[in-house]
């Protein structure tokens, strides 16, 4: 079976073909770097991270572009409340962004253009719109896009123009489902958050920033376009508007992933209901932890986050590493190098990107490797750690990657390992007397302080509940 990707624009699931045999371009709507991010907002980069690879792994090469917003109306406001320069603004929580999904394993895109680059293409595309009779301009100097004049408009959403309200605005616009293109300088905005036009000073609208990116870097028409399901409308339903009505083709494929709510509220800034990578790491969550909890949702689906779910996730992470760094001990790093992928895995991703059930192939494995290790039967457990290394590496979460080292828990491991050995020397020595008493009482203590020590044929092996 080769890909299939759910398609918001048709609402089906649909077989993925490029438009170029073996290439594949893809535009993700980046963020609006007004504040610093939450998981909510990274959800999106984590899932587009799994598609890519995903892509990447079928053979395909993949230009894969994701924007910074760094012109926009709520963050001249931000630079209004702080006393900042906007840009300022912008670029520190840029440099937030990339520091968290650089943290949570997010591969860097091909391009990541910020709109403040571009402003000359988005003048380009404006005036192929005015010119083909989509977009006018108003005496004050801005310019809108003409809803009525594209008869199309609605078939991302499928919302119907006429559905929507529509009213006159004298000296604005014509009507109000009529979207800006460009936002003539108000008095009061900063000097340096407006450019030259040929419809005077001002700055664009937050829609054409995209169409113009990606245009810019993929070319007229492309294969993906995605995001998350919040801005599906307005801002993808007038960017493929405004794209189409150019004379573009634009996306083949619009895919949406679900948002990330806390108790069943999107989760925003405004409510003050926000949770960073930081905040989470000083609750004991590590970046892996986060990245298991939103790779193994389905990418479609509302997530409510709490933490109660960020700790399920946490330890099914801690239950694959453990087999994964116990199976590398005891077999060499080697023999769990370079294994296939199991065919039960390949058609769960292969179904619109089914993480959970690829998730549940990864465990089921692990299962069968920990018992083939219990067992002695080398070969079976070199055979199995190298499949489930090889999922866990393609869903960016190989416990061996360098990139999930922490020096501070190499530390405590190896301060905890030493610890835990010596009590296993001293259960082999209590049962080599006989004294099975003080074995067992090793053993409860060790439990009793979330180690499970199991024996095999190589002898007592431990874990961490």
């Amino acid at each position: 079976m080769s890909l299939r990707l759910y398609d918001t624009g048709t609402r089906s699931v649909r077989d993925f073909q490029p438009r170029k045999p073996g290439h594949v371009g893809v535009y993700l709507c980046g963020l609006t770097v007004q504040g610093p991010p939450h998981i909510g907002h990274l959800r999106s980069g984590v899932t587009y991270d799994v598609l890519i690879r995903w892509l990447r792994r079928t053979g395909y090469d993949v230009t894969y572009v994701r924007n910074v917003t760094d012109i926009d109306d709520k963050i001249l406001v931000r630079g209004e409340e702080q006393g900042r320069p906007w840009w300022a603004i912008a670029y520190e929580n840029e440099r937030v962004l990339a520091r968290d999904y650089a943290a949570l394993g997010v591969l860097a895109p091909t391009y990541e253009p910020r709109a403040t680059g571009h402003i000359t293409q988005m003048i380009d595309l404006i005036a192929m719109l005015v010119e083909r009779g989509h977009a006018y301009a108003t005496p004050a100097g801005d310019v809108w896009f003409s809803v009525a004049s594209w008869a199309d408009y609605g078939e991302l959403s499928h919302r119907r123009p006429e559905d929507m309200l529509s009213t006159a605005e004298p000296g604005a616009k014509r009507d109000s489902r009529d979207f800006g293109l460009w936002k003539a300088h108000k008095s009061g905005e900063p000097a340096d958050a407006s450019w030259t036009s040929p419809w005077g000073p001002g700055r664009p609208g937050w829609h054409i920033e995209c169409s113009a990116m990606a245009r810019r870097y993929l070319g007229d028409a492309f294969d993906i376009h995605g995001g998350g399901t919040d801005i599906m409308f307005p801002h993808h339903e007038n960017e493929l508007a405004q794209s189409r009505a150019a004379g573009l083709g634009f996306a083949d494929y619009w895919v949406h992933n679900g948002m990330l709510n806390l108790a069943g509220t999107k989760m925003s800034k405004s409510l003050g209901n926000t949770l960073s990578v930081p905040a989470l790491g000083e609750k004991g969550f590590r970046p892996a932890d986060i990245r298991y909890y939103l790779t193994s949702a389905q990418y479609r689906s509302p997530l409510d986050f709490s933490e109660t779910a960020l700790g399920e996730a946490q330890s099914a992470w801690d239950r694959l590493s453990n087999f994964v760094h116990r199976t590398t001990e005891a077999l060499g790093v080697e023999s769990t190098i370079g294994g296939p992928l199991p065919p039960a895995f390949t058609a769960a991703m292969d179904d619109d990107l089914n993480t959970p059930a690829a998730v549940a192939v990864v465990h089921d494995a692990a299962r069968e490797g920990n018992a083939a290790l219990d067992s002695g039967d080398d070969a079976a457990a070199g055979r199995i750690g190298a499949g489930v290394r090889a999922m866990l590496d393609q869903l960016g979460l190989d416990p061996l990657d360098p990139h999930w080292d922490d020096p501070g828990d190499a530390k405590l491991t190896g301060a905890v390992d030493a610890l835990v050995r010596i009590a296993l020397e001293q259960r082999a020595d209590a049962r080599a007397r006989k004294d099975y008493a003080a074995a067992d009482r090793i053993r409860d203590e060790l439990a009793h302080a979330g180690i499970t020590v199991k024996d095999t044929p190589r002898g007592p092996v431990w874990t961490v509940d």
